[in-house]
């Protein structure tokens, strides 16, 4: 095009290349597919050919990569889309200061927001009692709500986590099942286990769980008391009944936080009954010190393939619900004629 120019970045020569163009410039050819132009490097200055519009997103896109590469960050290929995307949607928050931010660190493994909608819902916990996470599968919800437990633990602000979900097949099904009350509930209980096991030394979790330190236990638990100076997490509270939710909140004692996650295209009640969390949002909105952070397939950090599952599921659901407005109110026209 005749309005292409050149423009040339040069890289801190105390920074290796390979950290920020990547093994065989795996984050320039990245970047390259984002834009109409073509991206060359050569030792440390970088060459960008296309138009003033995709020069300056290569050059900020390559000063949030300089700034992690400093932070001691190893940026990774993920870390380079997370960041395409964050400078596309043209939001305030620097890509840098987002995946930049560290929770927690155990055994060599950083736990960092991966998503500005992550980072949100993080900044929600730190600065709110309640917090509402609602959000797809895969996009964080309780692995981060548990991270953010642990850091409060260590910095000793509350003297114990309890994480708790409902039981939804607590009738007569889990009755059916071998073992005792414990054994049967467990199964229900294994993922706040599992995000657990990824940020605390698993030999201590035993004397964390006996002595109290850490409960899990199911949501019937929570009736009658009142919990103070813990870090309270509710999962899965599409599963909950509008009583169950109200039962929950209410358990809030002094010097504690809650937060409750769920996702509410995802419920499990039996037909007819509603669900909680859909109607909370209608009932607290306003309310100070809650906050209700929204997640969507974006924000998925599973495999890529979820997030299109998701995207794909939302479509798929948002078409029907409109098809199904659109024969109603075909069928009310005919009714009234």
């Amino acid at each position: 095009m005749t309005d292409d120019i050149q423009h040339t970045f040069t890289v801190p020569t105390s920074l290796p290349t390979v950290a920020v163009f990547g093994p065989a410039d795996e984050f320039l050819r990245l970047i390259e597919s984002e834009i109409d132009g073509t991206i060359h490097a050569r030792g440390n200055v970088i060459t960008v050919t296309g138009s003033p519009a995709d020069a300056a997103f290569v050059e900020r896109l390559l000063d949030e990569i300089v700034v992690m590469v400093r932070s001691g960050q190893g940026v990774t290929a993920e870390l380079v889309e997370r960041s395409i995307a964050m400078l596309r949607a043209e939001t305030s928050e620097r890509p840098a200061d987002v995946l930049s931010l560290n929770i927690l660190s155990n055994r060599g493994r950083t736990i960092r927001p991966k998503t500005l909608n992550q980072k949100r819902y993080v900044d929600a916990i730190d600065k709110h009692t309640i917090v509402f996470g609602i959000g797809p599968a895969g996009t964080g919800k309780t692995y981060l709500a548990v991270a953010k437990a642990v850091q409060a633990l260590q910095a000793k602000e509350i003297t114990r986590i309890i994480l708790t979900r409902p039981a939804v097949e607590a009738g007569e099904r889990l009755g059916y099942l071998p073992g005792t009350l414990s054994e049967k509930i467990d199964p229900y209980l294994r993922p706040l286990y599992d995000a657990l096991h990824d940020m605390i030394d698993p030999d201590s979790i035993p004397k964390l769980l006996t002595s109290g330190t850490i409960e899990v236990a199911p949501l019937a638990y929570m009736r009658g008391r009142s919990l103070n100076d813990a870090f309270i997490i509710l999962d899965e509270a599409q599963n909950t009944t509008p009583e169950q939710m109200k039962m929950f909140l209410t358990r809030l004692g002094f010097g504690s936080r809650m937060v409750v996650t769920g996702d509410v295209t995802q419920v499990d009640l039996p037909g007819g009954t509603t669900s909680g969390l859909r109607v909370v949002r209608d009932i607290l909105d306003g309310v100070h010190d809650i906050a209700f952070t929204n997640l969507t397939a974006q924000d998925v950090v599973r495999h890529k393939l979820v997030g299109r599952i998701v995207a794909a599921y939302e479509s798929y659901d948002t078409g029907h619900t409109h098809a199904a407005g659109s024969r109603g109110g075909e069928h009310e026209r005919r009714r009234t004629r």
